[in-house]
């Protein structure tokens, strides 16, 4: 099975994907897009979820057993487009919760799913909680925003963006979470929801394993999803063009510890070239 799950031109479902589609154990992507006016509602019995308003502006409702889960938050609107430095905002809804967005125009939606058992209440998070942080230096440098990491309450889910400038690498140098080896590394599986701008450009992302018993490169278009379901998994962005990806992570320790590539980790302590 192919690690690239290519993005639906037409349709509202731009790209899904749920743990047997995967072939794992946790992790769940939907990235959807809404015209005017158009709605969508996702409800998990099983799941928590996060939603990420990508782009554009939402009114968002929840549903659940208990009667504080009834809310509802009017036209949300951060940024027209996730190469913007600004922050998104998201939801945070438990197991057995209902989430509407409605559409004021066109919006992007990312809804991001992992198991859970239902301990946490309904949250929105809001943009001036998601301040964005450097990662690396030179043309390693990239811009990262947790929405959702692991000192902020959530089951399984960890959710971050990270937008990389033009010729830069970024998930570099090569590092996996493939093993439950805590606090040495975690295991999670990873999804990689990328976004190009301008849009026809490509990025260029390698999933492999010490062994190479995984070892895939590929050209990633726009809106295109990635699945790591182990080993290292680096994305370089080329010339011209600015990278924009959702990760996705969840497994059986909610925490992100990570072992990067032995062969590139020289480049942490050298000097800038």
């Amino acid at each position: 099975m192919s690690l690239l799950v290519k993005a639906a031109q037409e349709t509202a479902t731009i790209a899904s994907v749920t743990p047997a589609s995967a072939g794992w154990r946790y992790v769940g992507f939907e990235a959807v897009r809404l015209a005017e006016g158009e709605s969508i509602e996702r409800r998990f019995d099983g799941e928590e979820m996060c939603v990420v308003v990508v782009s554009g502006c939402v009114t968002l409702q929840t549903a659940g057993e208990q009667a504080d889960e009834a809310q509802q938050w009017d036209s949300l609107f951060s940024r027209d487009s996730p190469f913007d430095d600004v922050a998104p905002y998201a939801l945070y809804a438990p197991p057995r919760t209902s989430v509407r967005a409605t559409a004021h125009g066109a919006v992007e939606l990312a809804i991001c799913t992992a198991p859970a058992q239902g301990t946490l209440p309904v949250r929105l998070i809001e943009p001036a909680h998601l301040p964005s942080t450097q990662r690396g230096v030179a043309a390693n440098t990239r811009y990262v925003r947790d929405i959702l990491p692991q000192g902020e309450p959530a089951e399984s889910l960890l959710v971050v963006e990270v937008r990389t400038p033009s010729g830069h690498s970024s998930s570099y140098p090569p590092h996996k979470h493939d093993a439950d080896t805590i606090p040495a590394e975690s295991a999670l599986e990873e999804t990689y929801y990328h976004r190009v701008d301008p849009p026809q450009g490509f990025v260029v992302q390698r999933v492999y394993t010490d062994e190479r018993d995984l070892d895939e490169t590929m050209s990633v278009e726009d809106r295109d999803v990635v699945l790591v379901p182990r080993g290292y998994h680096p994305v370089i962005v080329p010339y011209g063009y600015e990278s924009y990806y959702l990760n996705v992570m969840a497994g059986p320790t909610r925490a992100w510890h990570f072992r990067n590539d032995p062969a590139h980790e020289w480049m942490i302590s050298a000097p800038p070239r």
